[in-house]
């Protein structure tokens, strides 16, 4: 049994809109300049990014508590990158991570341990490169 569903609707693709079933979220889509489009709105690569960094964001803070590790703060960047793949595409990612209050090797081992829970490294996993790197302080 799910214990949370999202549902997005998009018309459009690239070039479209959507917007989440509950109306929280409503974004115009376009092409990247680097892609030959216009710009001006987001893409599906930043929508991921940012999905991707909030989820892995929070599964850091809930090692971290499950592991009763002084973190006291916590931050990803993530870098998606849309990339070819024969006649299709494929992506890569970059998560970098930056932590507080925890020693290097403690961070370390506390982003390996986020990467085997968070649902999207999990849906991704054997499919997409996922590079990780941390810096703590």
């Amino acid at each position: 049994m799910a214990l949370y569903t999202a549902q997005a609707h998009v018309t459009g693709g690239r070039a479209g809109h959507g917007e989440t079933s509950d109306g929280l979220l409503k974004v115009d889509l376009a092409m990247p300049k680097e892609l030959g489009g216009p710009g001006g709105a987001t893409n599906p690569e930043q929508l991921f990014a940012i999905g991707y960094a909030a989820c892995f964001e929070s599964a850091i803070r809930f090692v971290a508590r499950k592991q009763k590790l002084p973190l006291e703060d916590a931050a990803i960047t993530s870098t998606v990158n849309l990339l070819p793949n024969g006649e299709g595409f494929k992506l890569g990612v970059a998560l970098a991570a930056e932590t507080k209050g925890l020693d290097q090797a403690t961070a370390e081992a506390l982003v390996s341990e986020a990467h085997k829970i968070c649902p999207y490294s999990n849906a991704i996993r054997g499919n997409v490169d996922v590079a990780l790197s941390v810096k703590a302080a």
